[in-house]
């Protein structure tokens, strides 16, 4: 038997949907989230949004959670992808990156499941609805910078549908500096 108690790491999920019942898509989601990821310890008020980064006549509904969790930052992206699965995301539902190659045609390069790798929406960065996107907002006071994780999440900053939400569960929160 391990004597070592694993550790309990506080993660900021933010969580949005725009396709279907939205607030039943988010309870559902928070639900799985208490069941597979970790104690949900404060969930935001739901917020209302339009699309960002593209254009759609679906507005959002968004919301932020507080989890306690034991699991890893690349265990959490899993279960968090596998919780967005279960409530019907699919491929079709990612972000896509296009890139322009030496020819001139674009190439769908990667399918983001859903964290983002660039600051700010490009020409390039291809939108869609979805039933349920859920970000990794902030993972203990920990700067990973991975291609397929980054946190603290990058555009963040960016969005009032994750700060004023992220602000109401975490009302201390400020930019984390990067680990040293």
């Amino acid at each position: 038997m391990d004597n070592e108690l694993k550790r309990l790491h506080q993660v900021y999920l933010g969580l949005g949907s725009n396709l279907g019942k939205r607030e039943d898509t988010i309870d559902r989601a928070i639900a799985l989230i208490s069941e597979q990821i970790g104690i949900v310890e404060r969930r935001s008020a739901l917020y209302y949004s339009e699309p960002w980064g593209y254009e759609s006549e679906n507005g959002f509904v968004n919301a932020v959670v507080c989890v306690s969790t034991t699991l890893s930052p690349m265990c959490l992206l899993r279960a968090t992808q596998r919780i967005e699965r279960q409530l019907g995301k699919t491929e079709a539902h990612a972000t896509q990156r296009m890139t322009t190659a030496s020819d001139g045609n674009s190439h769908k390069t990667s399918t983001t499941f859903p964290q983002s790798s660039t600051l700010t929406p490009q020409p390039s960065t291809v939108y869609h609805d979805r039933p349920i996107d859920i970000d990794i907002l902030l993972y203990d006071d920990r700067t990973i910078d991975l291609p397929q994780l980054k946190i603290p999440h990058p555009l963040m900053q960016e969005r009032d549908f994750v700060m004023v939400p992220l602000g109401e569960v975490c009302p201390t929160y400020a930019d984390p500096e990067p680990s040293r």
